[in-house]
């Protein structure tokens, strides 16, 4: 399996328009952040969790020429509002994309994409198929996908485990329950908004009391604001096994 980080920021990620913090005016590439995204390539299959606004930037920069399937975790912009580029995988492949999300998420991308749903639809807009997904086992294409629910203030969100890799951002809480399902992670992904404390986000300190008590062999933080500071300053105060993600870091299982 090869994970790829297509994005580690947020919507107030860099650069900030007008913000004239060190991080907005970091020289360092790994303070620009592009929005929370992740491409998976496991078992010859190509999958890509979230396409936030910077979705087309990403893959082009990635070089991603085959795409063969979608999954969502929840129905904010920034994690949805780069559906429409997946017209580019239509026209290469000559397929429907398939994408996977909770009930709800489809409900949303119907209505902020009415266009695509639409019963008679304008010629290139992008072809999708839809599949549910619930709180349990399901597979993509022959890939098995454990979904993990997790709170964003109140809204479900979805992590999803793959083999010893697990996903999990935009949460604040997590059950015990769904916990359990987190253990034996070899490689963690997971939300660290910034030091303060946050609405529906992890903090710093959150996170790294999550990873103490979920012990993957190696954790890398993403969903990461401008606020959290500098790439290099932050990872010299981090525990052993502990990262900054960056937009591009390539992690090989």
């Amino acid at each position: 399996m090869r994970i790829t980080l297509l994005g580690t920021g947020t919507s107030s990620g860099v650069p900030l328009i007008g913000c004239q913090c060190p991080v907005c005016r970091s020289v360092d590439f790994r303070d620009k952040r592009l929005r929370t995204s992740v491409h998976i390539a496991v078992a010859g299959k190509s999958f890509v969790i979230d396409t936030g606004p910077d979705f087309r930037q990403q893959v082009l920069r990635l070089g991603l020429l085959t795409l063969d399937a979608v999954l969502f975790t929840h129905e904010h912009k920034d994690h949805t509002a780069g559906l429409d580029e997946v017209r580019a995988y239509n026209f290469r492949s000559g397929q429907d994309m398939p994408i996977y999300a909770r009930e709800s998420v489809l409900q949303q991308l119907e209505r902020e994409f009415a266009y695509i749903f639409a019963e008679f639809r304008y010629p290139g807009v992008p072809r999708i198929t839809t599949h549910v997904i619930r709180n349990e086992p399901f597979e993509v294409q022959g890939v098995p996908i454990l979904p993990i629910e997790v709170m964003h203030h109140k809204l479900p969100v979805f992590g999803f485990r793959i083999g010893d890799f697990t996903y999990l951002t935009d949460l604040n809480y997590i059950s015990d329950s769904e916990l359990e399902k987190v253990r034996g992670t070899r490689v963690l992904m997971l939300d660290a908004l910034r030091l303060e404390p946050h609405l529906s986000h992890f903090t710093l300190a959150e996170a790294l009391a999550l990873v103490e008590r979920i012990q993957p062999e190696r954790t890398y933080l993403t969903h990461i604001s401008h606020q959290m500071g500098l790439h290099r300053e932050v990872n010299q105060t981090l525990p052993e096994g502990v990262r900054l993600g960056y937009d591009g870091l390539q992690i090989n299982l």
